[in-house]
């Protein structure tokens, strides 16, 4: 039997990560993952970072030498990847991950060497995100049968995550690829990764890829709706801001607790209802979108009638 000296043993990972929670020094980030990090942290305050600095460090060097369509280090897009999951939430694992997520595929590092180096978690994010790039898509038939495929995949959801960040950063990207390239990547967007990202409920991804995705497909069409847009409703940001701000003083004045949210309608969402719903510019009438979330039915219904006492419900629209 081989006795252990309890007073000797090192802190176990648990514990490591309990006292990076209660203040223990936590590594310093290398400059280009600060953005990273601040993402990180303004939704888990002070996560420990150490397995993304590692992640960075193995990763950057990996990818040392390759270039960007762009012509910026090829390490910049593992960055972007990560700092997009890390704003909507995810946590260091799936973060590591993403900052690896090119390197089995692009670069001569192993995936046996990656799970040695991080682990089987890590390393099998990894490996289904490689596995899913290497999927080819057909014609517009076919899209549904795509995504299923993707889906049975994808054993964990977070592989799905870090691939519709990749796509997005990528989607960003398109003005330095061929303008083929770039209206075949947009359609594949449209067909198989908008709809998958609107199925796990990332409605903010999903909006910027159609938007993405619909100018380089149609940019002249694209550019009239902004300017119909422009012109119907200037300045949309400070315009929510303010409505707001008058249903906050309502319902706050009603005695309802309830949170106000906002967004401007996107671009393309404004696009389907002309298009699919055979609608004119002018019969569209939510450019701006305002949501309130209350605690009851019954605070629900009061909030309906502040809502209704302040503006006038349209014949028609109201459902």
């Amino acid at each position: 039997m081989v006795e252990r000296d309890i007073g000797s043993d090192a802190p176990s990972q648990g514990v490591l990560s309990r006292l990076v929670r209660f203040g223990a020094r936590q590594p310093n980030a290398p400059a280009a993952i600060e953005p990273l990090v601040a993402a990180l942290w303004s939704n888990h305050p002070r996560e420990d970072i150490s397995v993304i600095v590692r992640a960075y460090e193995r990763a950057e060097q990996a990818h040392s030498g390759q270039k960007r369509r762009s012509g910026d280090p090829y390490i910049t897009h593992p960055v972007a990847v990560a700092t997009i999951l890390a704003e909507i939430g995810l946590l260091p694992t799936t973060l590591a991950a993403a900052l690896l997520h090119d390197t089995v595929e692009d670069t001569d590092y192993s995936l046996a060497q990656l799970t040695k180096d991080f682990g089987p978690e890590i390393a099998g994010l990894v490996d289904g995100v490689t596995k899913l790039d290497r999927v080819t898509y057909g014609d517009a038939a076919q899209a549904e049968t795509v995504r299923k495929m993707i889906v049975a995949m994808s054993q964990d959801i977070r592989v799905l995550l870090i691939k519709l960040a990749d796509r997005l950063h990528n989607a960003r990207t398109w003005k330095y690829v061929s303008l083929e390239s770039a209206a075949r990547k947009a359609r594949e967007t449209l067909e198989i990764y908008a709809p998958l990202a609107h199925r796990l409920g990332m409605n903010t991804i999903k909006w910027e890829l159609e938007d993405i995705s619909f100018q380089t497909l149609y940019p002249k069409v694209y550019e009239e709706i902004v300017h119909l847009v422009a012109e119907r409703a200037p300045a949309r940001e400070t315009y929510l801001a303010s409505i707001r701000s008058r249903i906050e003083g309502d319902l706050a004045e009603a005695g309802i607790e309830g949170q106000v949210t906002g967004r401007p309608k996107h671009y393309y969402s404004i696009y389907q209802k002309m298009i699919m719903r055979g609608r004119d510019f002018d019969d569209i009438y939510d450019l701006v979108g305002v949501r309130v979330l209350v605690n009851s039915v019954r605070d629900c219904y009061g909030a309906l009638g502040t809502m209704h006492a302040r503006w006038k419900p349209l014949p028609g629209r109201f459902k």
